[in-house]
C-alpha cells in the first residue's frame, strides 16, 4: 500500500508541473495586464510597478523565478491587493469554500445515495425510472441556472430562505449547498444504483436471502458496503470538483469564499492569484483522488490485495 501511495505521489509531480506551466503561459498570453486600467498610468510609475513584481524580466525568467518561489511554498504577492500575499488570500477564502463544499457533499450523498439505493431495489419499474429521470435532469441542469431558480422560488416568492450571504444563520447555507450539490447528487444516484445492482446479483446475497433474512438486513448488512464502493471512489474527485466548481455558486449567492478572489483575479489579470488558486486546487484534486483510492481499497479486499502486490 505504501509503495502505491508513493508511486501516486511521484505521478503527481509532473501533473502539477504541466498544470503550472500551461496556466502560467496562458495567463501571460491573455490580452491586457495587471496594471492596465481605464485610468492611464504614467510610464515611469508603470515601469516601477513592473520592476517591483518582476514583470520587467523575460517570460522564461519570470517562469523559473515563480517555480523557485513555489518550491518554498510561496505563491507570491497579489497584484491587486497591495501588501497581501496569495497565501493570505487563499487562507482567508478557502475555509468558507471548504465549508460550502462539505455541505454540498452531504446533500449529494444523502439525496443521491438514497435515490440510487431505492432505484436498485426494483429495477426497471417506476421506483427505478422516477429517481433516475430526476438524476438525469440534475446532471443536465447547470448551477448557474438552478441557483437563480431556487432564489426565485424559495427566496423571493415563498420568502422561506435568504438569497445571499454566509453568516451564522443555518438558512444561509441551504440554497447554495443544494445548488452546488444537486449535480453531484445525480452522479451519486447513478453510481450507487449501478453498484447495488451488481452486488445484489452476487451469490452471497442469494445465500443471505435463502437463510430467511429480511430484505432490509440483506441490503444494509451485506449489499450496502460493496454496492457503495463506486460512490467511495467518486468521493475524491467529487469533493475536489465541488471546491473548484463553487466559484459560480459563490458569485450567485455572494459568498465570501475563494471563488470571489479567483473570479476577481481573472477580471483584473492578477497573475499570481490565478496561478496560486489553480495550483492549490490542482493539488487538492490529486490529494482527494489518492484518498478516495485508499478508502475504496479499504472497503474492497480484492483492491487491497492488488495494492499490496504493487
Amino acid at each position: 500500500m505504501w509503495r502505491f501511495v508513493g508511486y501516486r505521489l511521484l505521478q503527481a509531480i509532473p501533473v502539477l508541473l504541466v498544470v503550472i506551466t500551461v496556466t502560467f503561459f496562458l495567463v501571460r498570453a491573455a490580452p491586457g495586464g495587471p496594471f492596465s486600467s481605464e485610468k492611464a498610468v504614467i510610464p515611469e510609475v508603470k515601469a516601477a510597478l513592473e520592476a517591483q513584481y518582476g514583470l520587467n524580466l523575460t517570460l522564461f525568467q519570470q517562469y523559473t523565478s515563480y517555480l523557485g518561489d513555489l518550491t518554498k511554498g510561496d505563491l507570491g504577492p497579489s497584484f491587486k491587493y497591495p501588501g497581501r500575499s496569495v497565501n493570505e488570500l487563499i487562507a482567508a477564502g478557502f475555509p468558507v469554500t471548504a465549508e460550502l463544499g462539505f455541505y454540498a457533499l452531504l446533500v449529494a450523498l444523502s439525496i443521491g445515495g438514497v435515490a440510487g439505493i431505492i432505484a436498485s431495489l426494483r429495477p426497471n419499474t417506476a421506483q427505478d425510472y422516477i429517481p433516475m429521470s430526476a438524476a438525469m435532469i440534475g446532471i443536465c441542469m447547470p448551477s448557474f441556472l438552478l441557483g437563480p431558480i431556487l432564489i426565485l422560488v424559495f427566496g423571493i416568492y415563498l420568502e422561506w430562505l435568504p438569497v445571499s450571504g454566509w453568516g451564522d444563520i443555518p438558512g444561509d447555507k441551504i440554497l447554495p449547498a443544494v445548488t452546488l450539490g444537486s449535480t453531484y447528487a445525480a452522479y451519486v444516484a447513478r453510481l450507487s444504483r449501478a453498484g447495488m445492482l451488481e452486488v445484489m446479483s452476487q451469490d452471497y446475497i442469494r445465500t443471505a436471502r435463502a437463510k430467511g433474512l429480511p430484505e432490509w438486513q440483506v441490503v444494509t448488512r451485506h449489499a450496502l458496503r460493496g454496492g457503495l464502493i463506486p460512490v467511495v471512489a467518486f468521493l475524491g474527485p467529487a469533493f475536489a470538483g465541488l471546491l473548484s466548481g463553487s466559484f459560480v455558486v459563490e458569485t450567485i449567492f455572494q459568498i465570501p469564499g475563494l471563488g470571489r478572489f479567483y473570479v476577481q483575479a481573472a477580471f483584473n489579470r492578477d497573475y499570481t492569484m490565478i496561478l496560486g488558486a489553480t495550483v492549490f486546487l490542482a493539488t487538492l484534486i490529486v490529494v482527494f483522488n489518492l484518498l478516495s483510492d485508499i478508502l475504496a481499497a479499504w472497503m474492497n479486499p480484492r483492491l487491497r490485495a492488488q495494492f499490496a502486490e504493487q
